[in-house]
């Protein structure tokens, strides 16, 4: 593993840096794939809200709400496959097109693949504002996936790569920050054109999609490759000159010989996902994995696919439930920026962990309330305890948005090497559509079932998550990319033992193999 190879491997001190403009607007431009990705999770729970789009594409669930046909349980007035697979079918493709993503963002860089992903969700958007029928809607749901898909894997790993470790926290975040402005912008636009007459505001609220995918597409046109990426590809001078243009100074030399060897035994690897899969990949690997499923499974994206199918669920008017899912937006937003401001400093365990008893205490006390409130039948919440459950859904949320939310990409795409950071990147991506898929899918048939009960489920999972994290989960804040073994992973109670037993097999092997050493001694892999 690349540990840090030269230069800083032994003493571990930070490389110096200005924080460029140069980085700064890059990463502002690359951030707007979280906005195209927000947007995308938030209008799709608006349009299904709105009356003329059931009516047009999903009648059997239009007679249900609107006219109260066949209606069983208030918690099963949305329950719909159809429904469910136009918003799960955007991370059905994402997951198939992170494949290919890792692909690019290796051989063709990461600039690159954000400008493929552009060019998806441009064509997405042409095809969900054009839908005449519902083959048309998953055409562009599907478009719209391979963007996510292609945006999630490249922006990250660029974020990471091109900020200097002081604040790559912040500016990794800024993707993150960029996804909630876009659920927010959605939830805005859902409340106006649920209001236009005529029945075809939901054509409009899918057309404004196209102003982040051109955000990005234009955005990866301008912004230059990361100094880790044109390196690994070749082009070391280039690297070198990008490194002291994103940096600032001329003295890149201790960073660039540490990006080179780590960019050298990265090209020793022939099988990057294989690679994964050794011992001492396992704690990043592990760790990628389960924040991934935590993310999901503690309910965020049930709340934001459907808040707005959910307040009216839980007995908000349709005006009431667009307008509860703009505040609960506004309040994700605002909470995602101050874990841009407390990551580097507090740092990424303490943010989890006080996250995780805010989430449990909130979904615990909605469910205790629609519980009592909410029967089968009845969908009528007085005004004071529908202000409680958007009060408790507020703290839920704002809890998630400056932890779990954005550090769930953070932590991934700070921690694996350079040899398998993409094929690391690529996997964290795909359990993390998989199962914002799986939830997608199933959340409105679980809302009927579970009931109220669906927020004990979330809830359960937040312990888990919290356990997790207490035990499992190390401090990685301020630590530059290539020092994490040396300084997280050989530190760490448990991890240490696959770090450390590797290490001691990787010694024995090259023993006798001089040609393997670097000029510091130390034997690569």
């Amino acid at each position: 593993m690349a540990g840090g190879g030269f230069a800083t491997s032994a003493g571990g001190n930070d490389f110096e840096a200005k924080i460029t403009p140069i980085v700064i607007i890059s990463c502002i431009m690359a951030a707007t794939g979280g906005l195209m990705f927000g947007y995308d999770v938030g209008v799709s729970g608006g349009v299904t809200a709105m009356p003329p789009f059931l009516k047009k594409f999903f009648p059997e669930v239009y007679r249900k709400t609107e006219l109260k046909i066949g209606l069983d349980s208030n918690y099963c007035k949305y329950d719909n496959q159809g429904l469910q697979l136009f918003t799960s079918s955007l991370y059905l493709a994402g997951l198939t097109a992170t494949f290919f993503a890792s692909y690019t963002t290796r051989v063709l860089g990461r600039r690159i693949t954000m400008l493929i992903a552009g060019f998806f969700f441009i064509g997405g958007v042409i095809f969900n504002v054009a839908a005449q029928n519902l083959a048309m809607l998953i055409v562009g749901r599907i478009l719209l996936g391979c963007g996510v898909g292609f945006a999630n894997q490249a922006v990250p790993v660029f974020l990471s790569e091109i900020a200097p470790s002081r604040i790559r926290g912040a500016l990794n975040i800024l993707f993150q920050l960029n996804v909630t402005i876009g659920i927010l912008f959605a939830n805005l636009v859902n409340y106006g054109t649920n209001k236009i007459k005529g029945g075809w505001g939901w054509r409009l609220s899918l057309g404004l999609a196209g102003i982040p995918a051109l955000l990005l597409t234009i955005g990866a046109i301008l912004v230059v490759d990361t100094p880790n990426s044109l390196i690994e590809r070749g082009r070391t001078e280039e690297g070198k000159a990008v490194l002291k243009k994103i940096r600032g100074i001329d003295n890149v030399e201790p960073e660039f010989l540490e990006l080179v060897e780590a960019s050298r035994i990265a090209k020793e690897v022939k099988h990057p996902f294989r690679n994964l899969l050794k011992r001492k990949n396992r704690p990043q690997l592990v760790i990628s994995v389960a924040l991934q499923i935590f993310q999901q499974f503690t309910g965020i994206n049930a709340i934001m696919f459907y808040a707005p199918v959910l307040f009216n669920t839980l007995g908000f008017k349709n005006d009431a439930s667009l307008y509860s899912a703009v505040i609960t937006g506004a309040v994700n937003v605002l909470s995602t920026i101050v874990s841009i401001y407390s990551v580097d400093k507090v740092g990424r365990r303490m943010l989890l962990l006080e996250a995780g008893v805010q989430m449990f205490l909130s979904q615990v006390v909605i469910a205790i309330i629609l519980g009592i409130k909410v029967t089968d039948h009845s969908d009528n919440l007085s005004k004071g305890y529908a202000i409680l459950v958007v009060i408790m859904i507020c703290i839920y949320v704002s809890a998630f948005a400056w932890s779990i939310g954005p550090l769930g990409w953070l932590i991934p795409s700070e921690t694996f090497p350079l040899e398998t950071r993409s094929a690391g990147q690529s996997v964290t991506v795909c359990v993390n559509l998989l199962f914002t898929f799986v939830i997608a899918q199933a959340f409105l048939s679980m809302l009927c079932h579970f009931k109220f009960g669906i927020f004990l489920f979330f809830s359960g999972w937040v312990l888990m998550m919290s356990i997790f994290v207490f035990f499992l989960v190390p401090e990685t804040k301020n630590v530059p990319i290539e020092e994490m073994t040396e300084r997280v992973w050989k530190q760490h109670w448990f991890w240490k033992r696959f770090i450390e037993d590797d290490h001691d097999n990787e010694k024995i092997e090259n023993a006798d193999n001089p040609e393997r050493k670097n000029n510091n001694g130390y034997c690569w892999k």
